[in-house]
């Protein structure tokens, strides 16, 4: 039962004061009667496999050329900023912090130092040297070796003439290639090593004692123990004690004639012209390459020139260039596969050694390799290793040392043939291997692209590497276990393309990733990227940016999940907060969030409400309750405490539910007429209003507060309503106060339409006592002035419309709500029905429609004084 005094003019045919009954309601048979009525279909020519006729609406053309109907919200890199346009696509700031830029200055300065040591290798090239202990290990043998020891030779004759220093020296090389030494046969491995160590020695006593001649003899011989592979796999240790003792005579050779270049008071320096060098250093020069090019086999007369080809230096600019291309084409003479590889590998050691700049005779090298692989299948090789019984996957070894070393001078500072490459080969690699060699690719590519941060030249390919590789391995535990991918990413130190490489990243995940997630791998990883792209904020950043960024981010959040592991997932919830805090729609998400699992333990241990699980719903309600008021949108923190403390009265944290209420009646003063929506700004009222109705429908079935007295929220959001400043031409206020009579309805019914499970609301609570409704009176006389005086102030000539539309949806609340056999009542739906149409601005179809349901209801039972109503209800004509 409700009373409404009202208080209206005359002239608007109300009476002067009124009680306004409440009907009481029966929610399921009302439930039932609207329901729609069934009725037969009168099919005619429809057939269910009759073809549908479609149609087409051509839209309208855009007066652009080439420009479609749709668009698309996404950016792209083709599309042209205007203000960039302007700027040449550069910001001043951009400008003004590239004068300070670290990396570019660092990047300026390794450019320059490159150029100035492009004739000479740097400390990031990995030495022979140190490659040379490994070869000596791992290719050993228990097979016999044979060497070779000399006999005393001629001694050099001191004639005066130069044609017979020359004469004889040809006479000593020659008998040397006759046989003035012999074989030795059958010596062990360290043998065969200490054999070697003392030609070695021996080399450099004939050295240091003038006896250039014999040097060059133990050269010569060594050099030819290289054609012989008859223990074939110690060949890769045989050729580095060899070369050994080449790279002693290239030293010995290189060092003479530069001391015969040096005078008394100046040495050369290291950069020197061929123009400084005096006539009998290119003498003495020519001299060498002469006896060099009198040797008759082709193998020691190809690495006796390759170990001095420094000296071309003292002859000729040109020297080097010119003699790599042609001792490149002397190994295709080479009939071994095995030999030619280690004359290959040679000449690319002393090649960079001299001139590490002169590319194409390495690139030459290896793809002559290519060209003659084959040649293992041959029948030469084939029956060579038939001989020696060894098997190809072990021959095929012998390889690695030579290839691994053209490779690494091809690739020694190339951060764009060598990146360009492995740009291409890593998606073979992805397709078609395992993430073994998938890490390997990785792991070589931050090896040569971290030396000198060449990787800050290169971020395109490193960008196409990373799409590739998450292209073809979706599998994120899989993608994360690979060991050289998060190092990987270190390598893209520009912010902004390391955001884009996170956003791609993450992209993959939530596209690929269909099942939820607590692998600690990934969430660490991801977290880690997440980071950086929510650490990339600043005040600089788009709206839009900050939008997509967020989105990512909420995709990764929803995606992880401990199961009923609920600690840990509020755990983690908590992390998040604090590590993306920059972020609203991600702090709106985790709350969100953390409501849902207070719902879900709600769910899931019910029947079992222990002190534990009520402490983790209280821990879940204080999350959501410290973080709301740090949200900068206001109705996202009105909805946010609506929604959290809903959550909490379904969790019976009555006190925690209260807070979030009486949070969320404060701050409705504070709502400012416009608010910014989508980047534009709009008044508040519509949002304002919606908010309201929904807050009203869940006082409905939150109960009083013991200490604060009958409707103690009500009455707070009532007077917060009141005193809020509306627009002037606005009529919110009314709506709302309408809405408040029906909450105000149903308070007063024996039984609320809708409870919280295991909360008692306040009907069970006042079990209809006359105090209660008497209070509720009280309210509604207090709404009811204030909707006739709103309607008293739309007299006048303008808003005459606006007193129409409120006087029929008066009416209709009354209709819907109240109970018309009062007749006092009866009587003011009367009035409000002629009010509408009083000044002919009611619509004529809605009043038909409504007068149409009255008619109907009146033939329900118990409601036959509709009847009286229909007929005390007319329909005024315009005219």
């Amino acid at each position: 039962f409700i009373s409404f005094p009202w208080r209206i003019k005359a002239e608007h045919h109300f009476s002067a004061s009124l009680n306004l009954h409440a009907r009481s309601r029966n929610y399921v048979s009302e439930s039932e009667m609207c329901k729609l009525e069934s009725i037969p279909l009168d099919f005619g020519d429809y057939h269910p496999l009759k073809p549908i006729t479609v149609t087409e609406s051509k839209t309208k053309k855009m007066n652009r050329k080439g420009s479609t109907s749709s668009t698309s919200s996404s950016s792209s890199s083709s599309m042209l900023d205007p203000l960039s346009s302007v700027l040449d696509g550069t910001d001043p700031l951009s400008l003004f912090a590239a004068a300070a830029d670290p990396v570019t200055t660092a990047d300026s300065t390794r450019k320059k130092r490159d150029k100035d040591d492009s004739s000479a290798v740097g400390s990031d090239f990995e030495p022979w040297s140190s490659k040379r202990g490994d070869i000596l290990a791992r290719y050993t043998t228990t097979e016999k070796n044979s060497s070779i020891q000399f006999f005393t030779g001629k001694a050099t004759t001191t004639g005066s003439a130069v044609s017979e220093k020359v004469r004889t020296r040809l006479e000593e090389l020659d008998d040397l290639e006759e046989g003035s030494q012999k074989e030795l046969l059958n010596l062990t491995q360290q043998d065969y090593m200490n054999r070697i160590e003392e030609l070695n020695q021996s080399l450099k006593d004939a050295w240091s004692s003038d006896q250039k001649v014999k040097a060059l003899k133990i050269v010569i011989q060594c050099s030819k123990l290289l054609s012989d592979t008859t223990v074939i796999q110690f060949y890769p240790s045989k050729f580095v004690l060899i070369t050994d003792i080449l790279d002693t005579f290239g030293k010995l050779v290189y060092e003479r004639i530069l001391s015969m270049c040096m005078d008394s008071r100046v040495s050369l320096p290291d950069n020197f012209s061929p123009e400084s060098v005096n006539d009998t250093a290119k003498e003495t020069c020519l001299n060498w390459f002469f006896k060099i090019a009198s040797i008759r086999e082709l193998i020691p007369r190809f690495y006796v020139e390759a170990a001095i080809l420094k000296c071309n230096k003292f002859l000729s600019k040109m020297g080097i260039s010119e003699c790599l291309p042609r001792l490149t084409s002397m190994i295709r003479g080479i009939g071994d596969p095995l030999v030619a590889v280690y004359a290959r590998a040679y000449l690319c050691r002393v090649g960079m050694e001299v001139a590490p700049q002169l590319k194409e005779s390495l690139n030459e090298n290896f793809f002559d390799f290519l060209l003659t692989f084959k040649q293992i299948h041959g029948d030469t090789v084939q029956n060579q290793l038939v001989v020696q019984c060894v098997e190809i996957p072990l021959y095929l070894t012998l390889y690695s040392p030579a290839i691994d070393w053209i490779l690494q001078c091809i690739a020694y500072r190339a951060p764009e043939d060598y990146i360009n490459c492995a740009e291409v080969w890593v998606e073979y690699t992805c397709r078609h291997f395992t993430k073994r060699e998938v890490n390997t690719v990785l792991a070589d590519v931050i090896k040569h692209m971290t030396p000198d941060r060449a990787f800050e030249d290169a971020y395109p390919q490193l960008q196409s590497i990373i799409q590739k590789v998450i292209t073809y391995i979706y599998d994120f535990s899989l993608l994360f276990s690979v060991e050289k991918f998060l190092p990987f990413l270190d390598m893209f130190q520009k912010e902004s393309v390391r955001v884009e490489v996170c956003k791609c990243i993450m992209e993959s995940f939530i596209k690929h990733q269909q099942e939820s997630t607590k692998d600690p791998v990934i969430l660490n990883a991801l977290l880690h990227i997440c980071k950086t792209m929510h650490d990339s904020v600043n005040a600089l950043t788009l709206e839009d940016e900050k939008r997509m960024l967020a989105a990512l981010i909420n995709g990764f959040i929803k995606m992880v999940s401990f199961g009923r592991d609920f600690e840990q997932q509020l755990s983690f919830y908590v992390e998040a907060r604090s590590m993306f805090c920059n972020l609203e729609p991600v702090l709106v998400q985790l709350i969100h969030s953390v409501n849902q699992l207070a719902m879900e333990t709600r769910k899931v241990m019910k029947g079992n409400h222990s002190r534990k699980t009520a402490a983790f719903v209280r821990a879940c309600v204080a999350f959501c309750f410290i973080t709301i008021p740090s949200l900068s949108g206001i109705f996202t923190r009105l909805n946010l405490y609506l929604h959290s403390g809903q959550v909490a009265l379904a969790n019976q944290c009555l006190s925690q539910a209260d807070a979030f209420f009486k949070a969320a009646v404060s701050l409705v003063p504070e709502v400012p007429k416009m608010i910014n929506v989508d980047g534009k700004m709009r008044p508040s009222d519509t949002f304002l209003l919606e908010f309201l109705c929904n807050f009203f429908s869940t006082l409905l079935v939150v109960p009083d507060h013991p200490e604060q007295g009958v409707l103690f929220l009500v009455r707070g959001l009532l007077n917060v309503i009141q005193d809020y400043t509306w627009e002037d031409n606005s009529d919110d206020k009314v709506r709302i106060y309408t809405n408040v009579l029906h909450l105000l309805s149903a308070m007063t019914q024996e039984a609320y339409i809708y409870h919280v499970d295991k909360v008692d609301s306040n009907d069970t609570l006042y079990g209809g006592d006359s105090k209660f409704l008497t209070e509720i009176n009280k309210l509604c006389e207090t709404v009811i002035a204030q909707i006739l005086d709103h309607l008293k102030t739309l007299g006048k000539e303008e808003t005459l419309k606006r007193q129409s539309q409120l006087a029929l949806h008066f009416f209709n609340t009354i209709l819907a709500h109240g109970d018309l056999r009062n007749n006092k009542l009866n009587q003011l739906s009367v009035n409000l029905w002629n009010l509408a149409q009083k000044h002919g601005f009611a619509d004529t179809s809605t009043m038909v429609t409504t007068l149409e349901y009255i008619k109907k209801r009146s033939k329900q039972p118990e409601m036959s004084h509709f009847t009286d109503l229909a007929l005390r209800l007319p329909l005024q004509s315009r005219t």
